[in-house]
């Protein structure tokens, strides 16, 4: 079984080559991204796995027809970059929904404590030997309020860190997790509440039109001033235009990322040396309250090797028994 894997990183082979090697899957690795341009050169194999800034559209899902694929193998828990209309009936999807939901939960508290406690600019200052503590002064997370957007595995996981740290949680997911709601320390409220009543917001949920810039202008404006905006989900689950209009108004007093919604084009690349042509992703990273992560937060290794045997266990499943536990059913 051959498999042509697209968007390639040195971190993705070791643990694909351990995986595949033991259940007869052979990865053929491009470093080129999967696109209109490129898919030709998934010709002679039995399927392509993607992964997040990957193309997956109509084009690209008539080509693979054309050459006899039926086989999209996501080594990721999004499929926002897929047709899904169009590739009902003509490939099947899957995907790896769970790997570490740890991996990019601590990595959400851990651009939290940077940013509120300083420690980028510390790092940077002791090197300098300047150990002032002017302008260092963060705040404490116990007592306060954060709003968590999406409850599903990571979010779950992300409140159980916050609460350790002694915060209330306010909690909207459209479909609610049973037992989480405790009356106290965690509850679920509508999202006109977690806006205007958290210090903090931290965006966990899956892009559908519904949450699409769920964090715009309109629902900045609810928040309170000074408030903190985490997203290492989706880019486009927050307006960056707005954003940077709330940074700069001092309405958001901090904002964290590690996804950005026209990141396709930069993450995961090394733009050092040149210019960098998003005069908005640009002003944000020069914000001294914004930190910046190239889509990281899953990177880990225990992330690696479960994506790796997830999405091998997929490929797998589908050829030898026609099922898979992880596909994607399109209605």
């Amino acid at each position: 079984m051959k498999i042509a894997f697209f968007d390639t990183k040195p971190y993705d082979k070791p643990s694909f080559e351990k995986f595949g090697g033991v259940s007869g899957v052979e990865f053929k690795y491009f470093e080129t991204k999967l696109n209109e341009d490129t898919v030709d050169l998934a010709g002679g194999f039995d399927g392509v796995c993607v992964f997040v800034n990957d193309t997956v559209n109509a084009a690209v899902i008539d080509r693979l027809n054309e050459m006899g694929i039926s086989i999209v193998a996501l080594r990721c828990a999004g499929f926002n970059n897929v047709d899904l209309k169009h590739a009902k009936g003509r490939v099947r999807l899957l995907r790896v929904p769970a790997y570490s939901p740890y991996a990019v939960a601590e990595h959400t508290m851990a651009m939290l404590l940077t940013s509120i406690r300083r420690i980028h600019k510390a790092y940077i200052r002791t090197r300098d030997f300047n150990f002032s503590l002017s302008g260092m002064t963060g705040f404490d997370l116990h007592g306060k309020t954060v709003g968590v957007i999406g409850t599903g595995r990571i979010g779950r996981v992300f409140i159980d860190i916050c609460r350790g740290f002694g915060m209330r949680v306010l909690a909207y997911d459209k479909y609610r997790a049973e037992g989480l709601d405790n009356g106290d320390t965690v509850r679920y409220v509508e999202l006109d509440e977690l806006f205007r009543k958290s210090d903090i917001i931290s965006l966990h949920c899956p892009l559908t039109e519904e949450t699409y810039h769920i964090i715009d202008g309109a629902s900045l404006e609810k928040c309170k001033r000074g408030v903190v905006i985490l997203n290492t989900s989706r880019g486009a689950l927050v307006d960056a235009e707005a954003l940077l209009t709330g940074i700069k108004s001092r309405k958001v007093g901090a904002a964290c990322l590690d996804v950005y919604e026209e990141e396709s084009e930069f993450f995961f690349e090394d733009f050092s040396g040149h210019i960098l042509e998003d005069d908005t992703l640009a002003r944000l990273i020069s914000m001294p309250n914004v930190i910046v992560s190239s889509h990281q937060a899953f990177l880990t290794e225990e992330a690696l090797e479960n994506i790796a045997e997830t999405t091998v266990k997929n490929i797998v499943d589908i050829v030898k028994n026609g099922k898979c536990d992880n596909e994607i059913l399109i209605d």
